[in-house]
């Protein structure tokens, strides 16, 4: 088992993300189609793409970890696993 090379979960949860993610993803595409035939060079959809991203990201985040209030205290739970980080 030690042999085993580590497998990245991060394309697996974005995967799982993408469709919470619908909203941000087609403003993207409709920037992309807008500015289809620019030839200028000057426009671009870069505040649209980093907000698709940003969704994804965020939900990811919110996969893995819990932040929960015990006690008055917050603690960061690790969700694919139970532990308690505080």
């Amino acid at each position: 088992m030690a042999d085993e090379e580590p497998v990245d979960q991060k394309k697996y949860l974005e995967e799982g993300c993408k469709p919470k993610c619908v909203k941000q993803l087609r403003a993207y595409e409709a920037c992309v189609k807008r500015i289809e035939g620019d030839e200028s060079g000057h426009k671009h959809c870069t505040g649209q793409y980093f907000d698709y991203w940003a969704c994804i990201d965020k939900c990811c985040t919110d996969s893995i970890l819990e932040i929960e209030i015990i006690e008055g205290q917050c603690c960061v739970t690790l969700a694919s696993c139970g532990a308690v980080l505080s």
